[in-house]
């Protein structure tokens, strides 16, 4: 076990002042005889008269300014042998000392020795020494650690972490899919290494740079990168490490990093989660004191106040610019602003190959066809991916990595862990029933994404599962594939109704009901889609607290919502009849995929295509199909 000093004084203090009560108690009291000239048998002042008025009294020491007497006596009971006994007088005894002066009895008074004084005075130095050493060691010890009690002295010092050479181990080579972000970032690093390829030209260098996209696509990453390929001092921080509960702390710390920063110029800093201390100011509530606004404005003034920041470049990122405050977005504070984006079908093959570098992967896995799976899935998905599968490969005791690793690491990550199968019974046949609907669709509507796979094995909190292979990098979706997509998640409803009727129609269309609810009110208030015309009637909402309105106010009368409202059921509806025809003109093909999905539980995208394409025509999608 390893011996803490922190937790020996923690232990130590406490008895130290337990002990303390004790010595003060122990040497609060009147001193008491000590030395050879003590007695352990008493006698009463009574039979010591009567001791002195027969005689036996030899000799008589006084003891405590004559409040206690040491007497040496002969006692006949024990051969008139000598014994020393302890009487204890009275206060007010005078005549004591005459009668013992005429007996010529030996008197000696000893006069008091005053040694509880001394110990007490010794007690009372020695107990404050001791505590404030102690104190001193744990302020020492706590001191050195971060986020101690001893920090209370270092509030205002930059908590940046800072590397002369940053060793980060992340080269421009590690990083992949994200190709324009990394020449942007590019020319950063050549402005450091060789500022006078652009200064000859006249170009300055920039001062700040602002890495923009949602979680996981690799914005630290990319200042890892950075700070590994320009080999200049490096400095890191997160955006929350500026707040503390204490006025004036963040702006300390701004500007001792800005401090240390110039000292060691040209360098690197780095600001990760910066709308933790860069939002909007003045906004809900707080006003100017707020600390979070006062450590804002000295950022804002290190980067862009009267005496500059030569040779600073400040690389920080966020996945919420809206929140952003503009001072801090103007040209002059933060010059470049580079959107990292979650990657193309290119960008997640590059990503697959770098990080299946250090993993043994089968030789029937194809990179390219995981590449064309899994649209949306950014860097740091793609990576999960990847060591899901390497975990499954461990649990299933094989030398390497399939591609069925591969597809079961995909479900898991998209929908979650596999649940236990469903038994046969009427809840597996509807469950079918439902998924089919899905899939029938899907397949028998040219506009909607293929079928990839069925299954009515449970992951989630679904019993069952319809995959689709999304169009690849749709910036642009039409009006026609959102009525397909529509139609498609209203199938497994549809299929409910026309094979069981109204009565025995289940909740499990309730997340189908809410993001069909979802697509068409944007269809028609964001997207213009609709018979009301080429409007927007509602933008994205706001939050509160930044500097907008408290209360959300409707964009448009109450004739134009109820005619919103109008028009989402039509389309809704309208695509209901859609998907309830498809399922009673195909009824026959539709019972014969239920039963062999029954049986198989799992049914992938060809065999299914194959299967509809002996009832009815399947559409050729290959113009939807990605291209690499």
């Amino acid at each position: 076990m390893k011996f803490s000093w922190r937790a020996a004084l923690l232990w130590l203090l406490p008895v130290l002042v337990i002990g303390f009560f004790f010595w003060q108690g122990a040497f609060s009291g009147t001193p008491s005889v000590s030395g050879n000239n003590t007695a352990s048998t008493r006698m009463t002042y009574g039979r010591f008269l009567e001791y002195l008025d027969a005689g036996r009294v030899t000799s008589v020491d006084l003891f405590e300014g004559g409040q206690t007497a040491i007497v040496e006596a002969v006692d006949p009971q024990l051969d008139n042998r000598v014994q020393r006994l302890r009487v204890d007088l009275p206060a007010s005894a005078p005549e004591l000392m005459a009668r013992l002066r005429q007996e010529n009895i030996s008197l000696d008074i000893h006069p008091p020795r005053n040694d509880a004084a001394v110990w007490g005075w010794l007690g009372n130095l020695l107990f404050p020494l001791l505590l404030i050493g102690g104190l001193f060691l744990l302020f020492r010890r706590s001191n050195s650690m971060p986020g101690g009690p001893g920090q209370a002295m270092n509030f205002g010092k930059s908590r940046a972490r800072f590397q002369m050479e940053a060793k980060t181990g992340v080269m421009f080579d590690d990083v992949a899919g994200i190709e324009e972000a990394k020449e942007e970032l590019q020319e950063v690093v050549t402005f450091l290494k060789k500022p006078e390829k652009f200064t000859a030209v006249g170009a300055r260098i920039p001062k700040g740079v602002l890495l923009v996209g949602p979680p996981g696509t690799g914005k630290t990453l990319l200042a890892k990168a950075i700070a590994g390929e320009a080999g200049v001092p490096f400095f890191s921080i997160s955006g929350s490490e500026f707040v503390e509960m204490f006025v004036g702390v963040g702006a300390s710390r701004v500007r001792d990093l800005f401090r240390k920063a110039k000292e060691n110029a040209p360098c690197l800093i780095f600001i990760d989660e910066i709308d933790a201390v860069g939002r909007q100011r003045g906004a809900g509530i707080g006003g100017g004191n707020d600390e979070r606004e006062q450590t804002l404005n000295q950022l804002l003034t290190e980067m862009d106040g009267f005496e500059g920041n030569t040779g600073i470049i400040i690389i920080a990122a966020t996945n919420r610019p809206d929140v952003l405050d503009s001072a801090l977005l103007r040209p002059g504070r933060f010059d470049r602003q580079i959107l990292v984006d979650p990657p193309d079908v290119k960008g997640r093959l590059a990503v697959l190959e770098v990080h299946a570098r250090n993993k043994k992967i089968g030789e029937d896995v194809s990179l390219e066809a995981i590449a064309r799976r899994t649209p949306g899935f950014s860097g740091a998905d793609l990576a999960n991916l990847l060591n899901e599968a390497a975990i499954l490969t461990a649990r299933r005791r094989k030398e390497a990595t399939t591609m069925a690793e591969i597809n079961d690491a995909v479900d898991r990550v998209v929908a979650g862990m596999e649940g236990t199968p469903l038994v046969d019974g009427k809840s597996k046949r509807l469950i079918a029933y439902h998924e089919i609907g899905h899939a029938i669709v899907g397949t028998l509507l040219k506009q909607h994404d293929p079928v990839q796979k069925v299954t009515l094995i449970p992951r989630g909190q679904a019993q069952g599962l319809t995959w689709f292979m999304p169009n690849e990098d749709q910036s642009l979706i039409s009006r026609s594939q959102l009525l397909a997509r529509i139609t498609g998640a209203l199938g497994g409803r549809a299929a409910e109704q026309v094979i069981f009727g109204d009565a025995e129609v289940t909740t499990g269309a309730g997340n189908d009901l809410q993001q069909v609810t979802g697509m068409a009110r944007q269809m028609v208030t964001r997207f213009g889609m609709s018979d009301l015309g080429p409007l927007s009637l509602e933008s994205q909402s706001g939050e509160v607290f930044l500097g907008r309105d408290w209360m959300s106010r409707s964009e448009y009368s109450e004739e134009i919502a109820a005619r919103i409202d109008a028009q989402v059921r039509s389309i809704v509806e309208h695509c209901y009849e859609d998907a309830c025809r498809i399922m009673q003109e195909h009824r026959e093909l539709i019972d014969r995929v239920v039963d062999l999905l029954i049986e198989k539980e799992t049914i992938d995208g060809d065999e299914f295509r194959q299967i509809v394409a002996e009832y009815a025509e399947v559409p050729n999608k290959e113009q939807f199909m990605p291209q690499l």
